[in-house]
Formats: C-alpha cells, sequence, structure tokens
C-alpha cells in the first residue's frame, strides 16, 4: 500500500475524536487508541536503543548487523502491529497485514540463540548496568503494559489473539536481549539483593547445621 503524507496537521481532532483506518471516527481516549498509542511508545524506546547501538559496535563483534537487523525488523512489526489495532476489526484494505505465527516463531528462535550463551537466572534482575540494558528495560515494562492494554481492548471489542501473543512474546525477548547485551558488552547487571541475601543466609544455615551434624557424630 502505497504511503503518502502531503500535510501533518488537519484540525479534524480538536474536538478529541480521531479517525481510524477506514474513517470510522472514535474518543481519543478511546481504548484502541490507548492500544496502539502503548504500541507506539514501545516502538520509540526501541528506536533509542537502535540509534544508541552503533556506539558499541566492537562489543558485538560478528553479532552487530544481526542484531541490528533484529531490532529494525521489530520496529517494523510494532508498526504492523498499530495498524493492525487502528484498524477496526469490520475493516479491510488491499494488503493489510496480520500478524501471524511467524512472527512469534522467530523471536522464539532469537531468545533461544541468546540465552545458550547466558547463566541461569540466580536472582531477578534490575533495571541498569548499561546505557543499551536500561533502554531495554524500560521497552520490556512497556511492552508489558502493552500487553495489558491489548487484554483491555480484547474483551470490550475483541482482536486478533495473534497480536497478544506477539506481544507477550516480545517483552520476554527483550528482558533476554537486555542480559544477553550486558553479557556481549562485559557490563554488570544490577541484581536484586534480597535473593542474594537469602540465598547466602541459607549457605550459612546448611554449613551450621553440617557442622553440628559432625560434631554429634
Amino acid at each position: 500500500m502505497a504511503i503518502r503524507l502531503s500535510k501533518i496537521y488537519t484540525r479534524t481532532g480538536d474536538k478529541g475524536l480521531t479517525a481510524l483506518v477506514g474513517g470510522k471516527r472514535v474518543p481519543k481516549e478511546s481504548g484502541r487508541l490507548e492500544a496502539y498509542g502503548t504500541i507506539d511508545e514501545l516502538n520509540s524506546i526501541i528506536g533509542i536503543v537502535r540509534t544508541y547501538l552503533p556506539q558499541y559496535r566492537d562489543g558485538f563483534g560478528a553479532d552487530f548487523e544481526p542484531y541490528s537487523e533484529s531490532l529494525r525488523r521489530i520496529q517494523n512489526e510494532l508498526f504492523d502491529v498499530g495498524s493492525e489495532l487502528a484498524t477496526p476489526p469490520d475493516f479491510t484494505y488491499p494488503q493489510m497485514h496480520k500478524m501471524g505465527p511467524g512472527e512469534v516463531k522467530k523471536l522464539e528462535e532469537e531468545m533461544d540463540r541468546m540465552e545458550r550463551e547466558l547463566e541461569p537466572l540466580k536472582s531477578f534482575t534490575l533495571p541498569g548496568g548499561g546505557v543499551l540494558n536500561a533502554f531495554l528495560h524500560q521497552a520490556r515494562t512497556v511492552c508489558r503494559r502493552a500487553e495489558r492494554v491489548l487484554w483491555a481492548l480484547k474483551r470490550e471489542e475483541g482482536i486478533s489473539d495473534q497480536l497478544i501473543i506477539y506481544v507477550n512474546r516480545l517483552s520476554d525477548h527483550l528482558f533476554v536481549q537486555s542480559r544477553w547485551v550486558a553479557k556481549r558488552l562485559h557490563e554488570p547487571e544490577f541484581l536484586w539483593d534480597r535473593a542474594l541475601r537469602i540465598e547466602e543466609e541459607e549457605k550459612i544455615a546448611r554449613a551450621s547445621k553440617s557442622r553440628r551434624g559432625g560434631a554429634k557424630s
């Protein structure tokens, strides 16, 4: 479908209504607008990651181009998600794209490859440690919010299950990305201290119990 934008402001939304694909006008606070607006917010954060990424080219080595391409693909897929959400369920147009199992499978394959390089987690991670890590965690949290908004919309008027599945899987993908990026760039991951303290206390308790058992014998 050819796209041509000749004028950005139209004044048609000044009364609190906006047009969906096909021309149907809805309130700007409607669930459908909240849904694709949240997807747009997510896409913007991934755009920040892509903007900073070339500064870390050397750290990624041969994986720089594949990772950069993955982010580019995800941004385009999110635009497709937004386009689908901006289209009422009773309207279609030529060459309209709908998210399907293929996009989800690609995310899962990428996650599997990244996870093979990672050590199992012994604590929950906290956002931060490096610039890309921090932005990827921000993207992850917005992605989780997008999923909640999509579920609310689905219960109101119905949307494709594949949209929700894709967004759910993408939030996992962003989490794995954050860990993989930290490892590749040799940057620290911020960890939840309480879990580490509990693990240490359990080790001390087991050692103490073992010493008491040895003394009795």
